[in-house]
């Protein structure tokens, strides 16, 4: 094991929409302070990410005092969104998982349908404490998750991000490499490990806090994403397929979940806990 530290920390205030690095963030429970607490929905109630619309890429929501969140992007002026009152609760379809939350003001609904092309509308999690277990056969009793894909958090490592860009040049699609973090969207970017070293793992301490490594993550199309153009290419997925494939699976990263709150800071040493 080399000296491994938190090398970056990013987290998405609206889901799916660009990261925001910060140089440090609280752990709560259900992921990191201020992450994926806000989602875009559609006319059914489905979510709607860069699967759907991979211009979200380009659109920016960054933290306010008190969870609201400053919008911004192309094509129009910046829209500051502030957390709703406690009203009437939505029921949103989140992948397989229903979850209830508030809609935001119709302000927002407005500024985001216009730069996607959609009628789309922007809801908030009020309380990820209890809204939304952890699916049962990973979390324990009482865990809850925010609006993140299935767990709190999603680590990466530098290393394995090298060891897939060596292994995309050898690909089928080399120009399309190397590739960046952030088309994988990671909470915690690890440096100083081995490649893949993230696979033997089942829990680490970063700084104080103590998190289970609980399932690889299964990658999908916002990968092959460029998240500052929106446009799409093959990889990594063409490469992933090939390498990092389990069952229908394609893996680059791991879901964390807290064993316990505290804050952690890039530069905090990683330890290995077994």
């Amino acid at each position: 094991m080399h000296s491994a530290a938190l090398g970056a920390v990013r987290i998405h205030p609206v889901k799916s929409l660009a990261a925001c690095a910060v140089d440090e963030a609280a752990v709560e429970p259900w992921g990191l302070g201020g992450d994926r607490r806000w989602m875009l929905i559609d006319g059914a109630g489905r979510v709607v990410t860069q699967r759907q619309q991979p211009r979200m890429a380009v659109l920016s929501a960054q933290p306010l005092a008190g969870g609201g969140v400053a919008l911004s992007g192309p094509g129009g002026e910046p829209l500051r969104v502030e957390v709703p009152e406690p009203g009437r609760l939505l029921v949103a379809e989140l992948h397989r998982s229903k979850v209830e939350v508030v809609e935001a003001a119709g302000a927002a609904h407005a500024w985001f349908s216009a730069r996607l092309g959609a009628e789309v509308r922007l809801v908030h999690l009020d309380a990820p404490s209890h809204r939304r277990p952890v699916d049962p056969a990973f979390g324990l009793q009482g865990e809850t998750v925010s609006l993140a894909d299935g767990f709190p958090l999603l680590l990466t490592t530098s290393a394995s991000l090298d060891a897939l860009n060596v292994l995309v040049a050898m690909g089928d699609h080399p120009d399309e490499g190397p590739l960046p973090m952030d088309r994988f969207r990671p909470n915690v970017v690890v440096d100083g490990t081995a490649a893949w070293a993230e696979d033997d793992w089942e829990r680490i301490a970063i700084g104080e806090v103590v998190f289970r490594v609980v399932k690889p993550c299964g990658r999908c199309v916002v990968t092959t994403t460029d998240q500052h153009t929106a446009e799409r290419g093959r990889e990594p997925l063409r490469t992933l397929a090939r390498h990092r494939r389990a069952g229908k699976e394609l893996l680059f990263g791991q879901n964390l979940i807290p064993e316990g709150t505290g804050v952690i800071r890039v530069g905090d040493p990683l330890r290995v806990l077994g």
